[in-house]
C-alpha cells in the first residue's frame, strides 16, 4: 500500500479534506494540512473506518456518482473547448476566488467551502495562489497549469502585426542639437511663436518636455529636452524616439566641439540630420565656411553633392522658419512615418518627477496606438490607471493619438526617463508585468556585468560577443586626436573592426560617458584628465575610461587586448585632488602653491600631475608639502597646505594638483 496525501485519501472516500482531518484528530493522529502525507498504517485504519467504500457498491449510488462524474467531465470538456485548449485550463500566479470559479465553472460558495476545508479563509474578491487553486481544481477533477505573463516585445503586449490598412501617417518627432549659444532655444522659440496651433493668453507657456507646431495642416513634435546629452542618455536606456535631428550651426561661428559631438551622437543613433544654418543675418556670417567644416566632419549637404538638407534661418528675425519646417515634413514624408491609432498605446517616458500635490507625474510620448483617460498602463517599474492627461498647452484632454506628448497622473511610482510604457486591458495585467520587470531588474543588478573593457576584450571576442570595438578619443590638441584615430583604425583585423565613434579636443565630459554607455564604447584620453564627477559617472555606467600620456602606450594596450595579450602589471590609484588658491615666491624653493585638499588626500611621496582646464600641463613629483611651517607626510580632505612641485614653477590659481601612486597588481 503506497503513501497518500490527506486530500487524495479524502477524494477516495468521497469526503472533504476537513472532515478527514477532523477524524484523524479524533484518532489522535496529528496532521498539519491537506497536503500532509499519511503513513501506510494510518491509511489502513482509515480504510477500515470507511470500509463501505471497499464493500459491494449500492447500484443506485454508483449510478448517481457516475452521472455526476459524467456531468463534471462534460462541463470540463466544454470549458476547455471554449478556451481553445482541450488539455489544460490556464490560470495566472495569483487569481481572485470569483475569477477562479468562473474559470473552472463552479459556484463561488463551492470554492470557498473547499478552501475552508484546506484551512484557507478567503472571500470572493480575495486572491489565492496557484498551488491552492491547483489543489481545489484537483478536488473537482480538473487539471490546471500556470499561465505566464509575457511581454511580447520591447514596447507592447500585442503581438498582432499592424495591418497595412490600419496604418495612418503620424507626425515626425524632432530633437534639436548643436553647440552652446548657436541658437537652439531661440530657434524653438521662433518656431513656436509663429506656428503653435493654439495660443494661451500672454504667449506660449510650455508645461511639458515637448511642444507641437502645425504647418499646412500637418503636425511636427519638438522635444524640449534638446542637446545630445539628454538625447543620448535616453538612447542609452534603449529609447529610440527621435525621427530627425536638427543640427543648429551658427553661420558666424562655424563647427565647434559640441557641434562635432552632436554629429557623432546623431550618427551613432542612425537618424537623418537636417542642418539649420542659424544667424545668417549677421554681417560676418560665412555659410560656405560652415559647409566646408561640416563636410570635413562627415556631413555633406545636398548642394555639395551629399544627402543632408541645409536650411538657412535667422531665429532672431524669424527668417527661413517656414522653409525649415517644410524640409522637416519633406524628410518625414521620405521616411514614411506611420502608426496604428486603433490599438492599445505604447511609447516612451520623456521625463518624470514626484509632485508634492499630484504624486508621480510622467511626461510620455505615444509612439503607437491611442491612450485614453482611465486606461491602465505599465511604465518601467511603475503601474497605474490614468487619472488625467495634460497636453503641451496645459489643457486636460481625454484621448491622445500617436506622436503626441502628454503629462499623465495616476502612476504608483516615478518611472525613469527612457522607460517604455504600455497600455493594458486590465489593471492586474499592468501590475503583473511591473512585478515581473522588477524581479528581472533585481536579477540584472545582482548579475550585472561590466561593459566591454580592455581587460575582458579578448574573452568577448572569443565568445563572439564583439565584432566591432567602439572607441571615443579625447586629446589636448586636434593633431593628437587625428593621430590617435588613424593609429586605431590601422588595428582592424579579421575578427574585430575598430570604429572611432567620436574624436574631440578637450577634457572628457559627461556627454562622452553617456555616448560610450549607449554605444558600448571605450574612452581613450590623451593628455587630458576627467573631473571627479565624470570619473564617478563612468564607474556608475561601467564605462572603461583610460588616460595616457604616451600615444604608443594607448595603441599598444588596445592592440594587445585584441590579441588577448593584455596583462597589466601596474595600476594607477588616485589619492586625492588639491586646488591651488594662491601662489607665493619662496627664496630657494621657487613658487609654492597655497592649496586646499578638495577630496581624498595628498602624501609627501605621491606622484602628481598639474591639471589646468582639464589639460595636463605637468607631471612629476612633490618637492615640498607643509602644514603651516612644518613639513607634513600627509594632508587630508578639508585641510590647507603649501605644496611645491619638483622643477616646476608655473603654478597658477585655479590649477588642480592630482596626487596618485602606482600600485603593482597582484596576479591571481
Amino acid at each position: 500500500m503506497s503513501k497518500l496525501r490527506v486530500y487524495q485519501l479524502a477524494k477516495e472516500f468521497d469526503i472533504s479534506s476537513k472532515e478527514l482531518i477532523n477524524r484523524l484528530v479524533e484518532l489522535g493522529i496529528t496532521v498539519t494540512n491537506h497536503m500532509s502525507t499519511l503513513e501506510e498504517e494510518t491509511i489502513g485504519i482509515l480504510k477500515e473506518l470507511y470500509g463501505k467504500v471497499e464493500e459491494e457498491p449500492d447500484e443506485k449510488k454508483v449510478t448517481e456518482k457516475k452521472n455526476k462524474k459524467n456531468k463534471d467531465s462534460s462541463e470540463i470538456t466544454e470549458h476547455k473547448e471554449q478556451n481553445g485548449d482541450k488539455n489544460m485550463i490556464k490560470i495566472p500566479e495569483t487569481i481572485a476566488v470569483q475569477e477562479f470559479s468562473e474559470k473552472i465553472e463552479k459556484n463561488v460558495s463551492q470554492i470557498i467551502t473547499k478552501l475552508m476545508g484546506l484551512g484557507v479563509f478567503a472571500t470572493a474578491n480575495q486572491e489565492i495562489d496557484f498551488d491552492v487553486a491547483a489543489t481545489i481544481a484537483l478536488e473537482f477533477g480538473i487539471e490546471i497549469e500556470k499561465e505566464e505573463v509575457k511581454e511580447e516585445n520591447e514596447f507592447g503586449f500585442d503581438q498582432t502585426p499592424d495591418k497595412l490598412e490600419d496604418l495612418k501617417e503620424r507626425p515626425p518627432v524632432i530633437t534639436v542639437m548643436g553647440h552652446v549659444d548657436h541658437g537652439k532655444t531661440s530657434l524653438l522659440d521662433a518656431i513656436r511663436d509663429t506656428h503653435v496651433t493654439e495660443r494661451e493668453a500672454g504667449g506660449i507657456t510650455q508645461h511639458i518636455g515637448a511642444s507641437e507646431v502645425e504647418l499646412n495642416g500637418k503636425r511636427i513634435v519638438f522635444l524640449d529636452t534638446p542637446g545630445h546629452a539628454a538625447f543620448t542618455s535616453m538612447r542609452a536606456r534603449g529609447a529610440s524616439i527621435t525621427d530627425i535631428a536638427i543640427l543648429v550651426v551658427a553661420a558666424d561661428d562655424g563647427v565647434m566641439p559640441q557641434t562635432i559631438e552632436a554629429i557623432s551622437h546623431a550618427k551613432a543613433a542612425n537618424i537623418p540630420i537636417i542642418v539649420a544654418l542659424n544667424k545668417i543675418d549677421r554681417p560676418n556670417a560665412n555659410p560656405d565656411k560652415v559647409k566646408q567644416e561640416l563636410s570635413e566632419n562627415g556631413v555633406l549637404i545636398e548642394e555639395w553633392g551629399g544627402d543632408v538638407i541645409c536650411a538657412p534661418v535667422s531665429a532672431l528675425k524669424g527668417e527661413g522658419i517656414d522653409n525649415l519646417l517644410e524640409m522637416i515634413l519633406l524628410v518625414a514624408e521620405i521616411l514614411e512615418l506611420k502608426a496604428n491609432p486603433n490599438k492599445l498605446a505604447f511609447g516612451t517616458v520623456i521625463e518624470a518627477k514626484l509632485d508634492k500635490s499630484r504624486g508621480p507625474v510622467a511626461t510620455i510620448l505615444i509612439q503607437n496606438g491611442t491612450l485614453k483617460v482611465g486606461d491602465s498602463i505599465a511604465a518601467g517599474a511603475a503601474y497605474g490607471r490614468i487619472r488625467a492627461m495634460i497636453n503641451s498647452l496645459g489643457k486636460n484632454i481625454k484621448i491622445a493619438g500617436p506622436a503626441t506628448a502628454v503629462e499623465i497622473l495616476g502612476l504608483s511610482d516615478v518611472p525613469e526617463a527612457g522607460d517604455s510604457f504600455n497600455a493594458t486591458k486590465e489593471d492586474k495585467v499592468a501590475r503583473q508585468v511591473v512585478e515581473k520587470r522588477r524581479t528581472k531588474m533585481r536579477e540584472e543588478n545582482l548579475n550585472a556585468t561590466a561593459k566591454v573593457s580592455l581587460e575582458d576584450l579578448f574573452k568577448h571576442i572569443q565568445d563572439g560577443n564583439v565584432k566591432e570595438l567602439n572607441i571615443i578619443v579625447k586629446a589636448d590638441v586636434q593633431g593628437s586626436v587625428e593621430a590617435v584615430k588613424q593609429s586605431f583604425l590601422k588595428l582592424n583585423n579579421d575578427e574585430v573592426k575598430v570604429k572611432v565613434l567620436h574624436g574631440g579636443v578637450g577634457t572628457i565630459t559627461e556627454s562622452d560617458i553617456m555616448l560610450a554607455s549607449a554605444s558600448n564604447a571605450i574612452i581613450i584620453g590623451f593628455n587630458v584628465r576627467p573631473s571627479s564627477t565624470v570619473t564617478n559617472l563612468a564607474k556608475a555606467e561601467n564605462v572603461d575610461l583610460r588616460t595616457y600620456r604616451i600615444i604608443y602606450e594607448a595603441i599598444a594596450d588596445v592592440e594587445a587586448a585584441m590579441k588577448g595579450m593584455l596583462d597589466p602589471e601596474y595600476k594607477e590609484v588616485v589619492l586625492g585632488k588639491v586646488e591651488i588658491r594662491a601662489t607665493f615666491k619662496v627664496p630657494g624653493a621657487g613658487i609654492i602653491g597655497g592649496a586646499y585638499v578638495k577630496e581624498g588626500k595628498v602624501t609627501r611621496n605621491s606622484k602628481v600631475r598639474l591639471v589646468r582646464d582639464g589639460i595636463v600641463v605637468f607631471e612629476g613629483e612633490i618637492s615640498s608639502l607643509k602644514r603651516f611651517k612644518d613639513d607634513a607626510k600627509e594632508v587630508a580632505t578639508g585641510y590647507e597646505c603649501g605644496i611645491g612641485l619638483e622643477n616646476y614653477n608655473d603654478i597658477k590659481e585655479g590649477d588642480i594638483v592630482e596626487a596618485y601612486i602606482i600600485e603593482e597588481i597582484k596576479r591571481g
